[in-house]
């Protein structure tokens, strides 16, 4: 008895273990038990950005950054906000941290480069596509649309 038993205890205990309770909720909607404030700040802040609300998204994702401020998505997110709210230091500090967590972070290039273009510095602008440049082994579409920007830029009267 105990040679059958054994076996089916060890199978329950894998079971439990392979699925855990939490992942047994009815609503898989709703909020695991440990999700943070930062984290949904951070959702709220995305949509903002998509919604185009500038105002919003800085107040949310500020919010968020102050739980977790090592996320390079949301920092390029926060310069990408800043920028089309019209605040360029604001912008550039956060693109550059995101940088400085993650320099192969294809948006923050983009999206910098992007800014660089907006105050009239091309030259960094082009640093930035030649970052993307070796960081896309492939064609990649931060590349070519920072490359599209920089081209539309030389093409305007100065």
């Amino acid at each position: 008895m105990h040679r059958i038993a054994l076996p089916v205890l060890a199978s329950l205990v894998l079971g439990i273990s392979v699925f855990p309770a939490s992942s047994l909720r009815a609503d898989p909607t709703e909020e695991a038990p440990g999700a943070s404030a930062a984290d949904s700040d951070y959702a709220a802040g995305k949509k903002a950005v998509e919604a185009k609300d500038w105002k919003n998204a800085i107040r949310l994702l500020s919010k968020a950054e102050l739980q977790d401020d090592r996320n390079p998505d949301l920092q390029n997110f926060l310069g990408y906000a800043f920028r089309n709210s019209g605040n360029f230091d604001l912008a550039f500090k956060h693109y550059e941290k995101a940088l400085a967590l993650n320099p192969r972070h294809r948006g923050a290039h983009e999206y910098v480069g992007e800014a660089y273009l907006l105050v009239g510095k091309l030259a960094k602008a082009e640093e930035h596509l030649g970052a993307l440049k070796e960081i896309c082994l492939i064609p990649c579409e931060e590349y070519d649309d920072l490359k599209s920007k920089i081209d539309e830029y030389r093409k305007k009267p100065r």
